[in-house]
């Protein structure tokens, strides 16, 4: 049956996708020159000093989904991975620092920890992916830009792909639009 609405189940799981803000300090050596001097060249050391060490700070925007109330999120890697400082925005608005307590490279997973006070979160469960079946509906929610979230439905289109992304390939095709600040959002049946 195609629903005649995702707006009830969107407006339930929306306050528990997140806007997650994540920067760090990038180091670089800046070469005004489109070339190099060759190791012992008299001009190495005349221009040494052009060869500068610069630091700036990048910013790397994602989504997430809390899954315990206390504060506890899934994310991306990608999206914290070097990160100096890490922000999460509730519903939008609530912004809260968050530390990382547990990361998986190889699956581009990250568990973060939001540093708060008393504050109770709205957490959403994992469902089982082995039920999964092609052509089933699903929802992704994220939240790009703390503004709010976006939602896009779609069909499961695939199961079990391995695209030779990571060693513990098994993932779920779909046909859901993701928006550019989606990653670490999460996907809904």
């Amino acid at each position: 049956n195609i629903p005649s609405s995702f707006a009830d189940l969107a407006e339930k799981l929306m306050p528990s996708v997140v806007n997650i803000s994540s920067t760090q300090t990038i180091k670089t050596t800046a070469n005004p020159f489109p070339f190099e001097f060759p190791p012992g060249s008299p001009f190495e050391d005349m221009f040494k000093d052009f060869n500068r060490p610069t630091e700036r700070k990048a910013t790397e925007l994602g989504s997430g989904f809390i899954i315990d109330e206390k504060g506890i999120v899934v994310t991306n890697n990608h999206v914290i991975q070097g990160a100096e400082d890490i922000i999460v925005s509730v519903n939008g608005s609530t912004e809260f620092k968050a530390k990382v307590i547990g990361t998986d490279p190889y699956m581009d997973l990250a568990v973060l920890q939001i540093i708060k006070t008393e504050e109770k979160f709205i957490p959403v469960s994992f469902g089982n992916s082995d039920k999964a079946r092609i052509g089933d509906w699903v929802i992704a929610i994220g939240n790009p830009f703390g503004f709010g979230g976006t939602v896009t439905s779609g069909i499961i289109s695939s199961i079990n792909r391995d695209i030779g992304l990571t060693r513990y390939d098994d993932f779920i095709q779909t046909d859901a639009s993701i928006n550019q600040g989606n990653s670490g959002g999460p996907l809904f049946d």
